[in-house]
C-alpha cells in the first residue's frame, strides 16, 4: 500500500464529532487531515470503506494474554508478538500488558523481557499486584501478595525504569514514600483489589492514585453507611475507572449508573485472558469467561470492540461515546495525545467496523494489518 491514503465514503468518528462525506488522510504513520470528500490530494490512494465506521485503535490498559499465549507463564519475545497480532486483528492497537501477583522473581524477569523486546503495540506493563489486599484477592494466590517498600520498590523497578507504566494497588496499605516512589518512577497508581474506605480511598486520590482498577470488581462495597472505594471514586472530581463490560463481572445495569455517575472519567478494559493449563493461573474457558480449576471467576474473554458493543447494545451509551471510552478517555488517562483521536499529527492507528461490530480493516502507524478470514 503506498504511504499516502485516504479512507472515504465511511462515518468518521472525531474526538468531538461523528463526520459523513469526509475522507481521513494519512501520510506515513501520522494522520494528514479530515477533508471533504472532493478535496483528496491526486497523489493520495482511494479506500473506500463502503459506510463502514472509522475510529482510532481501541486501546486497552489490562489484558494479560490473547490468541493461546497468556505472558506471565510464557516469558518470552515471542509471546509478547503473538499477543500483538491477536489484538491487532481485534482492532486493538495499543495496550498494556498486564501480569497479576506473582513473584517478585518472575516480574523482574518479565520486565527484562518486555524491555529487551522493545515492542510498539504494547506501550508497557502493568502490574496488577502483588501489593494488593488479601481480604479482595479475587483469583490473586493470597501467599504471594505482600506488603511494598521503597527497597523491594527499588529492586523491582530500578533495573529496567520506563517499562512499568501502571501498577494496581490496594492503597490503604501502601505507605505515602512508596506510593511517591512509584510516581516518582513515572508509574500510573490505580487503586483495586483494595477494601479502602470512603476516606481511606479519597486520601489515596489527593495523593496521586489517579484511577480504580475494574470498577466494583475486588473492591469495599458501596454501603449506604460506608460508601467505600466506589462511593470515593464516584463523588471524586477527577479520578477514572476501568470496568469491565461483558455482562458478568459487573451488571449491565450498575454500568449504566457508573456511567451517568462518572460520565468522561469511566473508560474500558477487558481484563482479557486466554487458555492457560501451567503455571499459577490456570485459565479455563467457562462459555464466555475464563474461570480458575476451583470456579473462582479469573477473567474476561471480552474484545474491546466487544466491549463497545456491550456499551451500546446491553446499556445503551451512544457509539459515539462508547468509542471514546475506548480510545480517546484511557489515551489521556496515560498522556498521550498521539493515541485515541483522529486528528492530525496523530498517530495512524485506526479501526474500521461494520454495523454489526464486525472489524474490516485495521492500520497501525499507518500499515495495514492483514487479518485472517
Amino acid at each position: 500500500m503506498k504511504s499516502k491514503f485516504a479512507l472515504t465514503n465511511g462515518i468518521i468518528f472525531t474526538t468531538n464529532n461523528t463526520l459523513t462525506h469526509k475522507s481521513l488522510l494519512v501520510d506515513g504513520i501520522h494522520i494528514l487531515e479530515i477533508v471533504d470528500e472532493s478535496a483528496i490530494p491526486s497523489d493520495f490512494e482511494r479506500i473506500d470503506v463502503n459506510g463502514k465506521n472509522i475510529c482510532p485503535g481501541l486501546i486497552d490498559l489490562q489484558i494479560y494474554g490473547a490468541g493461546g499465549s497468556l505472558f506471565s507463564s510464557e516469558l518470552t519475545t515471542e509471546s509478547i508478538s503473538k499477543i500483538e497480532q491477536t489484538l491487532l486483528r481485534q482492532g486493538c492497537t495499543s495496550f498494556y500488558l498486564t501480569l497479576a501477583t506473582n513473584t517478585l522473581d518472575l516480574f523482574k524477569e518479565a520486565i527484562a523481557i518486555f524491555k529487551s523486546a522493545s515492542p510498539k503495540v504494547a506501550l508497557g506493563l502493568h502490574l496488577e499486584g502483588p501489593f494488593l489486599n488479601p481480604i479482595k484477592r479475587g483469583a490473586h494466590p493470597e501467599e504471594l501478595i505482600t506488603q511494598a517498600s521503597v527497597a523491594i520498590l527499588e529492586d523491582l523497578l530500578f533495573s529496567h525504569q520506563g517499562v512499568v507504566k501502571m501498577m494496581t494497588i490496594a492503597p490503604e496499605l501502601m505507605q505515602l514514600e512508596c506510593m511517591q516512589y512509584l510516581q516518582n518512577q513515572g508509574v500510573l497508581l490505580s487503586a483495586g483489589h483494595s477494601n479502602a474506605t470512603f476516606q481511606q480511598a479519597t486520601d489515596s486520590f489527593e495523593m496521586g492514585v489517579k484511577t480504580v482498577t475494574h470498577l466494583w470488581n475486588a473492591m469495599s462495597v458501596l454501603h449506604h453507611r460506608n460508601v467505600g472505594l466506589p462511593g470515593a471514586t464516584y463523588n471524586h472530581d477527577s479520578v477514572h475507572a476501568s470496568i469491565i463490560v461483558d455482562g458478568i463481572h459487573v451488571d449491565y445495569e450498575a454500568v449504566k449508573v457508573s456511567k451517568s455517575m462518572m460520565k468522561n472519567r469511566l473508560f474500558l478494559i477487558t481484563d482479557a485472558v486466554t487458555d492457560c493449563a501451567e503455571g499459577i493461573y490456570q485459565h479455563i474457558l467457562n462459555e464466555d469467561h475464563y474461570v480458575l480449576p476451583d470456579g473462582t471467576l479469573s477473567g474476561s474473554a471480552l474484545t474491546m470492540l466487544k466491549a463497545v458493543e456491550n456499551c451500546v447494545n446491553k446499556v445503551g451509551i451512544p457509539l459515539d461515546e462508547a468509542l471514546r471510552m475506548a480510545t480517546l478517555y484511557p489515551a489521556d488517562l496515560i498522556g498521550r495525545n498521539d493515541l485515541g483521536r483522529l486528528e492530525q499529527g496523530a498517530l495512524a492507528n485506526i479501526l474500521v467496523f461494520d454495523e454489526n461490530f464486525n472489524v474490516d480493516s485495521v492500520y497501525f502507524e499507518g500499515h495495514a494489518i492483514k487479518l485472517k478470514k
